[in-house]
């Protein structure tokens, strides 16, 4: 078959560990046979990163905002025993927050749902789609260990000199403090990322907060959200069918529990991370589970949601066999070249990564798959494949499908 051809190239992020070997396997067998595969290649693995000062980051996510498609690996975000492991010249920060902050994005997360592989919970019959705000919160705050009696004020200072001063406690003893912000800038990008993405996808968008609590911050959230949706979005969500609501944080984990998927629950910073991983844990794995990057302006970034799967590297750099589950680095490419197709108007592109996305389920449907899921199939006398074997196997599929 003659190769498909792209017109804009795709900002390819190369990453670490076994996503970097799996990565090199992906593009090998799956996509450079198929098409002409054209990207603009950043190396994000932590040596990369360590010899450029992390200017790499900086200049991927620049790349991402000029030709408005990325795909990532995943990559480690280092703490001290990395420091030591890979000789690094500062503890360099995690790019996914470098990126995220650049493109001023929401992350967007939902499960891979496959017959064999049951979620914990039931009636979900359709993914439920994380919608995280990846700005401010616990992971920008300020930290204080009160070492004894005294008192914590919050105090702000205007730019005329003004200043605001509340009382947080006065400390008997001991103690700790901690200061979180947000921004109204960050908040809207977050709401608007959030009402585009469900017309894009024609779900019905749930937003929770605990603003019963927090009168101020939280109120914010849904004061904010509650304004655009009036102002911008209402019309257009009765026109497309679908529907937006607020409620507070643990009513919805209440309903989630009771439905039955099939939309996107939007969540502040860290309610997003607890919670994405709470629904991709009910459905089998990490590894089976999408994450893109939405940005206000229309910029995509797809990514696996797991890590670097660690152990597994160590065991395949002693020529040991692995069996790493590959899928979501595989949904990262499909997705990837999926918009790039929409964008560009190439439709033979959009089916093909429609077709290695069917290939892949369907290998998983035949019995064919990585031990992972052979440890929580529904299935009776799977094939256990390694790393290797089961993108064979996917390849395998595909080439049925094209045919």
């Amino acid at each position: 078959m003659n190769k498909i051809q792209m017109q804009t190239p795709l900002v390819e992020m190369d990453g670490d560990e076994m996503t970097r070997i799996l990565w090199k396997m992906i593009k090998d067998e799956l996509l450079t046979p198929y098409i002409d595969l054209k990207t603009e290649y950043y190396d994000l693995g932590l040596e990369h990163r360590n010899e450029t000062s992390d200017q790499v980051t900086v200049d991927s996510a620049n790349a991402t905002m000029k030709y408005g498609v990325a795909v990532k690996c995943a990559t480690i975000t280092p703490n001290a025993a990395r420091m030591d492991e890979y000789d690094l010249k500062e503890m360099w920060k995690s790019p996914n927050g470098t990126i995220r902050a650049m493109l001023d994005g929401t992350v967007f997360r939902a499960p891979i749902q496959v017959k064999g592989i049951d979620p914990c919970v039931k009636n979900w019959e359709l993914p439920i789609t994380l919608a995280r705000h990846a700005y401010g919160d616990v992971y920008k705050n300020t930290e204080i260990k009160v070492p004894g009696k005294g008192t914590a004020e919050l105090v702000f200072t205007a730019e005329d000199g003004t200043v605001t001063k509340e009382t947080i406690h006065v400390f008997d003893g001991p103690g700790i403090i901690q200061g979180i912000h947000n921004t109204d800038k960050s908040i809207t990008s977050f709401a608007k990322a959030c009402f585009n993405y469900a017309l894009d996808t024609k779900q019905d968008l749930w937003f929770a907060t605990k603003d019963t609590i927090s009168k101020k911050y939280d109120h914010n959230f849904k004061d904010i959200f509650q304004e655009i949706f009036d102002a911008e979005y209402k019309e257009r969500f009765e026109k497309a069918g679908i529907e937006y609501f607020y409620t507070l944080i643990d009513d919805a984990v209440a309903r989630v529990m009771k439905a039955k998927g099939g939309f996107i629950w939007a969540c502040k910073n860290y309610d997003g991370d607890v919670m994405s991983d709470m629904v991709s844990s009910a459905c089998g794995s990490l590894a089976m589970m999408t994450s893109v990057l939405v940005s206000p302006s229309g910029v995509y970034e797809y990514e696996a949601a797991h890590g670097t799967v660690q152990r597994h590297y160590y065991k395949h750099l002693k020529g040991e066999e692995t069996s790493t589950n590959s899928v979501a680095t595989i949904f990262a490419w499909t997705g990837a070249l999926r918009k790039r197709g929409e964008l560009d108007e190439i439709p033979v592109l959009v089916d093909f990564a429609d077709k290695l996305e069917k290939a892949t389920l369907g290998t998983i449907e035949e019995g064919k798959m990585t031990k992972d899921l052979a440890l929580i199939t529904s299935m009776e006398n799977v094939t256990v494949l390694n790393s290797e074997g089961f993108i064979q196997a996917v390849k395998d599929k595909l080439e049925e499908l094209l045919a």
